[in-house]
């Protein structure tokens, strides 16, 4: 017989509950409604080399229906490293199917840190791999053009015309940068009445190389419609899983509209877990109330 969700949603706080006893401080709430939780996990506990951040939400029909929904974060991983760890996550999930599985996932992924550890790679070398931006680098760092922020363009591509010479760029307003652990944060504000505007001043603030070069551009707007008397909205998360739907919902509580708010966060290759949805949400609203 195929579980009730009563079943499943008692079987994913059993499994929160066992897991944030075995993983103390490194497991962490991020948001209890939405059921999204962040593990970190690394090679040893004494002098980590290996650290990785496995972000997890855990939707409805998990563990009998669904996989879990994952976003593995750290600033080394790239390429074939992210490809083979996912590939052994999806084949643990296909060998236990309709059971828990965090565990098994958290326990391959030190697995692998630990081989890295013993084996010669090297040491990830957070400078060079993380888009921390030091004060004394000068703009000589700064990275040109990311091909994830033309893709977000492009994305908007499709919701407006050819001709937006006509569309004149709005005012762009920064906020104040805020920084914890060596990360940092800082919101811009444009008010937008058409999806060609969002476009533009999109395009406006990736020309700066500064911007351009941020770990993430998280995004959202809200535009009211007039004659339909509705909302148009959208946002984008730009790899930081679930952070433009948080920044849409405090601009639906705050109840603003015809404006896009962009905060980009240059990460600065220490995990703030929750901590960084509390600074994208704090820069963003002191941008909005200014």
């Amino acid at each position: 017989m195929a579980a009730s969700d009563t079943e499943r949603a008692q079987q994913q706080i059993d499994e929160v509950e066992a897991l944030s006893s075995i993983y103390g401080d490194d497991w962490c709430v991020v948001d209890e409604d939405e059921k999204i939780y962040c593990i970190k996990i690394s090679d040893c506990l004494d002098q980590p080399k290996w650290t990785l951040c496995l972000q997890v939400i855990l939707p409805p029909g998990y563990p009998t229906a669904e996989p879990p929904i994952y976003q593995l974060n750290a600033p080394w991983l790239r390429g074939q490293d992210y490809t083979e760890l996912a590939n052994s996550l999806e084949e643990i999930y296909l060998q236990n199917l309709g059971e828990s599985i965090l565990y098994l996932w958290v326990e391959k992924i030190r697995e692998v840190l630990v081989e890295k550890a013993q084996s010669s790679d090297p040491e990830p070398d957070i400078k060079k791999t993380t888009e921390e931006v030091d004060e004394d680098d000068g703009d000589d760092f700064l990275l040109d053009y990311q091909p994830t922020q033309e893709d977000q363009t492009k994305m908007l591509n499709y919701m407006t015309s050819e001709s937006q010479e006509d569309e004149e760029l709005p005012p762009i307003h920064h906020g104040n940068p805020i920084t914890d652990r060596r990360s940092t944060f800082q919101a811009h504000l444009a008010p937008v009445v058409t999806t060609r505007q969002v476009k533009r001043v999109l395009e406006k603030l990736y020309e700066n190389k500064k911007i351009a070069s941020a770990t993430h551009n998280i995004y959202a707007y809200r535009i009211y419609c007039e004659d339909k008397q509705t909302f148009l909205q959208d946002c984008e998360d730009d790899g930081e899983t679930a952070a433009g739907g948080r920044l849409l919902h405090l601009m639906q509580i705050l109840n603003v509209h015809n404006v896009l708010v962009v905060v980009s966060r240059w990460y600065g290759g220490i995990l703030l877990g929750p901590d960084r949805f509390k600074h994208i949400n704090n820069c963003a609203r002191n941008v909005l109330v200014e």
